[in-house]
């Protein structure tokens, strides 16, 4: 226990410090690839959330999901990339294939679903090379380029205040 909290706490420090360093240009060129970093704990209906991208544009094979639950069960079945905060080393990296490969990825657009400021979802906002990163206003300022103040329960809200601010920005 004392363990598990150690580990979060180090790499939280870690977070804090290189969160300095955040590249706040933005590039002007069009959405074209969006990836999706959603906190499933407390958000489960993905599918419809990207069903609302789709709607509005964005190609079904240009957007990239990373889902992560604080634990996931150990027969539970899951076919899409995913992680959990075991992932996490002290040092603030992740050691999931799946987290290292979404990360690595140049995304026009990253939209990261959460709320809460849990320290595996910040560090992957973080690491991510993305040009433009969106979230909720409720998150750590510093981590995004632009953010909806909104209730994660209220994902068409979301989607309609971001892609009207997406049109006015000429970014599609």
């Amino acid at each position: 226990m004392f363990l598990k909290y150690f580990r979060t706490f180090s790499a939280k420090r870690v977070l804090k410090k290189s969160s300095l360093n955040v590249n706040s240009s933005i590039s002007n060129k069009p959405i074209q690839t969006v990836g999706v970093l959603i906190d499933e704990t407390y958000f489960d209906k993905k599918e419809a959330l990207i069903q609302l991208l789709v709607e509005n544009g964005i190609n079904p094979e240009k957007i990239s999901v990373l889902a992560y639950k604080t634990k996931y069960k150990k027969k539970e079945n899951i076919s899409y990339p995913h992680y959990s905060k075991k992932d996490v080393t002290w040092l603030g990296t992740i050691e999931n294939k799946d987290a290292k490969e979404f990360t690595s990825n140049q995304f026009d657009l990253l939209i990261s679903y959460f709320e809460e400021k849990k320290t595996p979802l910040q560090i992957v906002t973080h690491k991510s090379l993305a040009d433009f990163k969106v979230g909720f206003a409720s998150s750590d300022k510093r981590l995004n380029h632009f953010m909806i103040d909104t209730e994660v329960e209220n994902y068409t809200v979301f989607v309609d205040e971001l892609f009207k601010y997406l049109r006015i920005l000429n970014k599609l």
